[in-house]
């Protein structure tokens, strides 16, 4: 990336960090609502788990639909893909999978697709196979805390690199959630997801994850669904960890998990056979060097540059700076989107791929606050789209 893009990005950075947020109320329904905060769609959802589904489906209809439709009629048809003996259409080997990994699966969550597909009119088998999507996500991630940022604060960075040719960047938000009886939290997501890949809540505890081997290996909690569990009942690092070790789990899945209340912050792997946790500086054989007080988490050439890029900068990173790990080639050609969490204030920055396919470290930040979009409220003179009670 040229200097004077890198520029260009940290002044835009400040800039939308200092501005007035330019929020407007687009629809309501229940107690959720969507609204555009600087033209980036921020929706929230906020009751039972069906009523989120419902709010998520009927508040972003249009866009749920057509990411849907690529998901499961474009994509999902194209080319064979091994499922044990015999090789089938990715769509058939994801229902497969998902009759495996049912009885793993707590209720609420199923009510939640329900109440998807009851707002957007979809078949509910299509829309769980659909949210099997985040089960193949793979890429890099880092915390850096105490001695190696300028005043010691937390910082959480998240690279999702997966698929920008799929233009689920087309359909990129924030979701805000209110679970009934839960923790609040952020999901960076995609419209039509209920689980989570990259999110933050408002106990200060964020969560990035990043995908690996061991497919066949599905008999347990989806990988979303666990982040999800997390973020809704994580209180600090301790209880977060525990969603992971304590559940049946599948495949082979790394983390990097944060919590600003003890400026702690741990890599783990919990995949279906092992569950296990590398601290700030420890290395490890995937990861063999280590450095003071940062949690580095990548694959081949992009962990070397995100370790020299750490080194570098050590003792001295801020938010600006801690961007800049995720530049081209820490990132991959095909990073969907990027995600830099400050846990302690819940600030966080969003960038996505273009449309055109560039990848997100290339394009302009959004930035947010967690504890301000939670203050939030809908200008109730907007259009309201009634509820729909979940069916007896």
């Amino acid at each position: 990336m040229s200097f004077l893009l890198r520029m260009c990005l940290a002044v835009g950075l400040m800039l939308a960090t200092l501005a007035q947020a330019d929020a407007q109320t687009v629809a309501r329904c229940g107690q959720g609502w969507l609204e555009t905060v600087n033209g980036y769609p921020v929706l929230h959802l906020k009751g039972t788990p069906y009523e989120m589904g419902y709010q998520h489906g009927a508040l972003l209809k249009n866009s749920v639909t057509k990411n849907m439709h690529t998901l499961l009629e474009v994509k999902g048809n194209q080319t064979l893909v091994e499922f044990g003996p015999i090789k089938v259409k990715p769509r058939a080997a994801i229902e497969g999978i998902i009759e495996i990994q049912k009885p793993f699966v707590p209720q609420r969550y199923f009510d939640e697709v329900a109440g998807l597909a009851a707002a957007t009119g979809l078949p509910e088998k299509d829309a769980r196979v659909a949210n099997f999507i985040p089960e193949m996500f793979h890429c890099s991630g880092f915390a850096l805390m105490n001695s190696a940022t300028k005043d010691g604060t937390l910082y959480h960075g998240r690279v999702l690199d997966y698929a920008v040719d799929w233009g689920l960047q087309e359909h990129a938000v924030v979701i805000v959630a209110e679970p009934e009886g839960r923790i609040p939290f952020v999901n960076v997501s995609y419209a039509g997801f209920i689980g989570s890949v990259t999110g933050m809540n408002a106990e200060h505890v964020s969560i990035g994850e990043m995908g690996g081997g061991g497919l066949g290996n599905w008999q347990g909690v989806p990988m979303a669904i666990l982040v999800r569990e997390a973020l809704e009942t994580g209180k600090d690092l301790e209880a977060a960890l525990a969603v992971f070790r304590d559940n049946k789990r599948t495949c082979q899945y790394f983390y990097v998990v944060a919590d600003a209340k003890t400026n702690r912050a741990v890599g783990m792997e919990a995949s279906w056979d092992l569950f296990m946790t590398v601290k700030p500086g420890e290395t490890h054989e995937l990861l063999p060097v280590g450095v003071k007080d940062c949690v580095l988490l990548s694959a081949g050439d992009r962990y070397k540059e995100l370790v020299k890029r750490a080194q570098a900068g050590h003792g001295q990173f801020g938010p600006e700076d801690a961007l800049k790990l995720m530049e081209r080639p820490v990132a991959m050609k095909s990073n969907l989107h990027n995600v830099l969490f400050e846990p302690k204030s819940t600030k966080f920055w969003v960038a996505n791929a273009s449309i055109d396919k560039k990848p997100a470290a290339e394009q302009p930040y959004h930035a947010f606050q967690l504890s301000d979009l939670l203050a939030r409220r809908p200008d109730m003179q907007s259009p309201e789209i009634p509820m729909v009670a979940q069916a007896k």
